[in-house]
């Protein structure tokens, strides 16, 4: 049966691998499943159709049958359920890579997402800068805490699973920023998940996207 995700037709995220399809396009890479992409504009996804399967007006969204999913975290654990690869096999450690793919989002993309609204939507503020200065010591907080946890390890529980792919994907928001820089175990750490096949594969089509539509 043909999966279909929904992705940006115009990422705003200027093909740097940040929009949240790319998570899902990556777990589909790493379990090697299939899977169809239909693009939506803004304008489209507002409208009734794109509700009834993301009642948020966001992407991406799982359609597979009768069943529709959204939110990407939900969706990449859909896939990690279904297919191996990115759940590992013993309880307990399955355990501790859910427990890890929602630290990665609940945990540590709040906090970045913040510093990115900041500096999109508040740069004209007369608090701007005071803002960004406490929400960049919450960052490295977190970071710190994090960065402390890995140590020297590969990965945060053993072999890589869908924990990493969640955490990488949001610490990759930090790219560019400097901050990330400065926890030179986690810089390395996302590095890794970076240079892995199937992120690459997953890079490539999301970044077919944005030129496609940069040259239509």
């Amino acid at each position: 049966m043909t999966i279909t995700i929904t992705a940006f037709e115009r990422s705003p995220d200027g093909g740097k691998g940040l929009a949240r399809d790319m998570r899902v396009r990556w777990a589909f890479e790493e379990v090697g499943q299939p899977y169809e992409v239909r693009l939506v504009s803004f304008k489209a996804m507002k409208e009734p159709a794109h509700l009834a399967l993301h009642p948020f007006g966001q992407i991406p969204t799982y359609e597979e049958g009768d069943l529709a999913l959204f939110e990407s975290g939900a969706i990449v654990f859909h896939i990690a359920e279904r297919h191996a690869g990115l759940l590992p096999d013993d309880p307990n450690a399955r355990a501790r890579a859910i427990t890890w793919m929602f630290a990665a989002l609940n945990t540590m993309e709040p906090t970045i997402v913040d510093r990115e609204v900041a500096r999109l939507l508040e740069g004209d503020e007369i608090w701007y800068e005071r803002r960004l200065c406490v929400v960049e010591e919450r960052i490295r907080k977190r970071l710190s805490e994090l960065s402390d946890r890995l140590g020297d390890a590969d990965w945060l529980d053993g072999e890589f699973n869908a924990g990493d792919l969640l955490m990488v994907s949001v610490l990759l928001r930090l790219k560019g920023s400097g901050i990330l820089d400065e926890y030179p175990n986690l810089s390395a750490y996302v590095a890794r998940g970076e240079a892995r096949p199937a992120y690459k594969r997953a890079f490539d089509a999301q970044l077919a996207v944005f030129i496609t539509a940069s040259n239509g």
